[in-house]
């Protein structure tokens, strides 16, 4: 069996994140026992700026994309029956969604990880998020996903109180821009092979075997 890292960028806001992640396992349960995969997320925040009331999705969309309401409900339905194609349900959030900060959903993410629990609680805020509109910055909400993916509940609350790992989301997000990533998903396979976007499952199983082959050249 081949063992392979994957960092995974992503922002629990971004809907493409949750479809990308689902072609990847996708490809991962089609090659079986050939690889086993250690899937790292790492944060990437797609409103920084955002005030902790959020803001209305339609709003926003329209300041940020230059859409009409009408252009931006269209392009939400073309990804809620992409993200319905591969499995995953995004909830009709029109007109009454909202977009929030994610940063401390990153945070616990980084606990999380240390914890061993990552991949639990990525899927946690990303049905928490975009299938019952929830707001991922929300104590709550989080405190809730977290302890739903098997972390313990004081531990979380005291990573959420505190601030801890601020530092550590600012120094991994700081690395992956100074590397050149300025859209999510992007997934990097092995360190050898990249893939930006929701992407279909047989994509990422040829990255996969790509980077496989790689590794092979290389010993």
């Amino acid at each position: 069996m081949n063992m392979l890292k994957i960092d995974f960028v992503s922002d629990v806001s971004c809907p493409w994140c949750i479809i990308g992640l689902q072609g990847l396992e996708k490809a991962l349960a089609d090659l079986g026992d050939e690889v086993k995969a250690d899937i790292v997320f790492h944060p990437f925040e797609l409103n920084p700026g955002m005030p902790a009331e959020g803001q209305n999705l339609i709003e926003h969309v329209g300041e940020k994309y230059g859409s009409s309401p009408a252009e931006a409900q269209a392009g939400q339905e073309r990804v809620r029956q992409r993200a319905q194609d591969v499995g995953f349900i995004i909830s009709n959030r029109f007109p009454d969604g909202r977009i929030y900060n994610t940063f401390d959903a990153h945070r616990l993410l980084h606990w999380a990880r240390l914890e061993g629990r990552q991949h639990a609680l990525k899927r946690l805020l990303f049905t928490a998020y975009f299938t019952d509109g929830q707001n991922p910055s929300d104590r709550a909400v989080l405190l809730r996903a977290a302890e739903d993916a098997g972390l313990d509940a004081a531990a979380a609350a005291e990573v959420l109180d505190t601030g801890r790992y601020a530092e550590e989301v600012r120094a991994d997000e700081h690395r992956w821009l100074s590397n050149g990533v300025n859209s999510v998903p992007t997934i990097v396979i092995d360190n050898s092979q990249v893939l930006i976007g929701g992407q279909p499952a047989a994509a990422f199983r040829g990255a996969i075997l790509a980077a496989l082959e790689a590794r092979g050249a290389k010993a």
